[in-house]
């Protein structure tokens, strides 16, 4: 194995948490309210229950080849070339997805935080920091996920009991007041984005040391972080209002942006902007950690930290044209990152899995 780390279960929950909040914690909340408007939190709430399901189809594949990586048993069950072939767009999705990702990092603090630092430098030390983790393997960033998860928790109970004195209730009525179309729509982006994305973490299942366990961190680490996206598109409504929600793009940000306990302790946005920071950074680090992988294994070599500085390279020239800026980036976050998600995290899984069934079910027979 390229990987000789190991991680426990509780580890793997962790991550599955941090990959389904990722980025969408903080531009996620949107595009429901965009469909559905004051009926975004039903869509929240039924996106969840659809979505978590999507694991124990990435559960399913899994347990056909426990030791194999998603790449590995790509080629063994379509054969060598097309295996190659599906491999390389696994591949391809998780390097554009990260790069998009870092794009959006640079857009967001330097329209937001930073205006006058060049979004080239933001995103250059922010990948620093990625390929490091790379570098180190999947134990370390597993442990670092570990430790700074009681600081997300900390961080959301922050500002969620801050925010409760500024609901108003009267923000989500009339309830279906256009009936369930609407929120059929806006569940579609809001299954793609936080579930289907999750397919990545069939590069890691391998060195998780309890198998038996594989499941229940899976679905768990889904669900709980689909009840904080829940929970954040609700208070998005409940505060905000539809309106100003489907306005915004980064609606939690303004969100927090609410917060004023007296007069005095006011403008903790960053408490947002931190939130945002740990999740996404996992989100994109683990990205590029199954490119490097990935791309070594495909390749046959023994080694993937060589390939961590020149992808690095090219992700921050790649994250610039990904994401030029944050209107044309949204716009394509909208129109057709639902479909790259579906197809990569949802149809070549199953198609997988149908081929590795059958072609079992005949070699049985």
């Amino acid at each position: 194995m390229l990987e000789n780390g190991k991680i426990g279960s509780r580890q793997l929950l962790i991550l599955v948490v941090m990959l389904t909040i990722g980025d969408a914690i903080l531009v996620l909340p949107s595009i429901p309210a965009m469909e559905a408007k004051q009926d975004a939190w039903i869509v929240a709430i039924v996106s969840v229950i659809l979505g978590s399901l999507i694991v124990f189809l990435y559960h399913s594949t899994s347990i056909l080849f426990p030791n194999l990586t998603l790449v590995e048993y790509s080629e063994k069950i379509l054969g060598k070339w097309l295996g190659i072939t599906v491999s390389f767009l696994f591949l391809s999705y998780w390097f554009i997805s990260a790069a998009a990702h870092l794009g959006q990092i640079g857009s967001f603090l330097s329209t937001h935080i930073m205006p006058d630092t060049p979004v080239q430098w933001i995103n250059g030390l922010f990948l620093c920091t990625i390929i490091m983790a790379a570098r180190l393997g999947l134990e370390p960033v597993a442990r670092s996920a570990e430790i700074f998860s009681p600081f997300l928790l900390l961080l959301l109970l922050i500002l969620t009991i801050f925010l409760l004195p500024e609901i108003k209730t009267q923000n989500m009525k009339p309830i279906l007041e256009e009936g369930f179309k609407p929120i059929i729509r806006g569940s579609f982006a809001f299954i793609t984005f936080p579930f289907m994305e999750l397919v990545v973490i069939l590069m890691i299942l391998p060195y998780v040391s309890e198998k038996q366990k594989i499941r229940k961190s899976l679905f768990l680490g889904a669900l709980i972080g689909g009840l904080v996206l829940i929970v954040i598109t609700t208070l998005t409504i409940l505060v905000l209002g539809a309106d100003q929600t489907a306005r915004h793009i980064y609606p939690s940000y303004e969100l927090a942006r609410k917060i004023n306990i007296g007069n005095f302790f006011q403008r903790v946005e960053a408490i947002m902007a931190i939130l945002w920071f740990i999740t996404i950074y996992f989100k994109i680090g683990l990205y590029f950690y199954a490119t490097s992988l990935g791309l070594a294994q495909t390749l046959r070599l023994k080694e993937y930290r060589p390939f961590t500085i020149p992808l690095g390279m090219i992700m921050i020239v790649l994250s610039l044209v990904v994401s030029p800026n944050i209107v044309y980036y949204n716009n394509a976050i909208i129109k057709y990152w639902p479909l790259y998600d579906m197809t990569m995290g949802f149809i070549l899984p199953l198609l997988l899995l149908t081929v590795a069934r059958f072609r079992h079910n005949k070699e049985k027979g």
